[in-house]
């Protein structure tokens, strides 16, 4: 599977639901950010490593995610941002099942579901030669495109409950939001996506010294400045 969107519209959360869902919910998911590892380390993050295989390795060896994962899901976040050379190995293994750990001189079959995620137009990556064309139509047997929260405003009620309720149940508490807050929200631009809505209900949630949540804190923000001093406040804080 492979999920595209812009940056924080909620491609993990889509994944974890897939797995969720899928009728074996107590399989694993294994997550690895291709874009915050090295190149010379992603190799043996993804396949594992041999007892003596370079300078500071484990004595005993490593398994890699893929091997952690056997069973079960890896999760490749950040998939554009991958180096070509780890491409061509990632698509021999979905080829054939098998990884080689980094000085073995063995195979392993694994049996793992792969769902990759991404904010780049892999296609537009693809005329740059920055990712192999291959590998997008391996990765893409089902490709899921996740729309903006500003292009779907009725999403955001949801969500924000969604994450009062984990916060309730965090710290025992009973919150709610009230209809005035709710619309607030709704009445915002969100360019950070689901991640800026959950980063401004887990703050107001937190500055809320009452039951009910009324007012956004991007509002009271708002608020506090001067009409002349509004019109020169960055879009994020408005």
């Amino acid at each position: 599977v492979l999920i595209t969107g812009e940056t924080g519209a909620g491609k993990e959360i889509i994944a974890d639901m897939i797995c969720k869902l899928s009728g074996i919910n107590e399989e694993k998911i294994v997550k690895i950010n291709c874009g915050a590892i090295s190149q010379n380390l992603l190799e043996s993050e993804l396949f594992g490593y041999e007892k003596g295989a370079f300078t500071g390795a484990d004595k005993s060896g490593r398994p890699g995610k893929f091997e952690i994962a056997d069973g079960g899901t890896v999760f490749l976040d950040e998939i554009g941002e991958m180096p070509l050379e780890m491409q061509s190995k990632l698509l021999r293994f979905l080829d054939n099942k098998k990884i080689n750990r980094i000085g073995a001189s063995y195979e392993k079959t694994v049996d793992v579901r792969i769902i990759a995620a991404t904010n780049r137009d892999l296609l537009e990556e693809i005329s740059k030669n920055n990712f192999r064309l291959d590998l997008y139509y391996r990765l893409s047997v089902m490709n899921i495109e996740i729309i903006k929260l500003d292009d779907r405003k009725e999403d955001i009620e949801l969500l924000a409950r969604h994450f009062t309720e984990k916060l309730n149940e965090a710290h025992d508490k009973k919150k709610t939001l009230s209809s005035w807050y709710i619309d607030s929200l709704k009445s915002r631009s969100w360019k950070g996506n689901v991640r800026e809505l959950q980063n401004v209900v887990f703050r107001d949630y937190y500055l809320c010294e009452s039951d009910e949540l009324t007012v956004s804190s991007g509002e009271m923000i708002m608020n506090d400045l001067e009409p002349e001093k509004q019109k020169n406040v960055p879009s994020e804080i408005i």
